[in-house]
């Protein structure tokens, strides 16, 4: 903090928040608390001619600590980033599979096999097609059965620990 003081204006970014700004009653330590006190006092301590942004990020808000997460003046405005939809994932499938011959087909069918997902899954699905690929072809061309190649990989192969993981939806066996 004291160097985001010094170098006005400043960003701050906290990712997982709830790592240190969890609910009191479930902190196992008095460090635990020390560190969310400290935080909250920092981002109380702020002359009003402050210019410091912070930006907090967790996939876990309802764990969040009440005098943080309820108190006005604290958390300006909360956005949520949703799971990609079927336009974002089709996108995220063209973004990640960028450099493959990818056909239309292709990206429709993996579009509609991750339904619930996160975009990492997307990356990391993009990554093992293009495996698959080269390990059947040299990567010349990117077939179904490369994608389904990597989709069994990444949801049975791996199991559950593993869908979870890599961001899966735990219901998506659309195969």
């Amino acid at each position: 903090m004291s160097l985001a003081r010094l170098l006005q204006p400043s960003l701050i970014v906290i990712e997982d928040v709830d790592l240190i700004a969890r609910a009191r009653e479930n902190m196992n330590s008095v460090c635990e608390e020390s560190l969310l006190n400290t935080l909250l006092n920092e981002m109380d301590g702020l002359r009003e001619n402050s210019d410091i942004l912070f930006v907090l990020t967790t996939n876990r808000p309802e764990q969040l600590e009440s005098a943080l997460a309820g108190r006005p003046g604290r958390v300006d405005q909360a956005i949520e980033i949703p799971l990609p939809d079927d336009d974002g994932r089709a996108k995220l499938v063209r973004l990640y599979g960028k450099g493959l011959n990818l056909e239309s087909d292709l990206v429709h069918e993996a579009v509609r096999r991750t339904a619930g997902v996160s975009a990492a899954f997307v990356k990391e699905l993009m990554r093992r097609t293009a495996q698959a690929s080269i390990g059947r072809n040299g990567g010349a061309t990117i077939t179904s059965a490369d994608l389904s190649e990597a989709l069994d990989d990444m949801l049975f192969t791996g199991g559950k620990l593993n869908i979870s993981l890599l961001g899966g939806a735990q219901n998506m066996v659309n195969r």
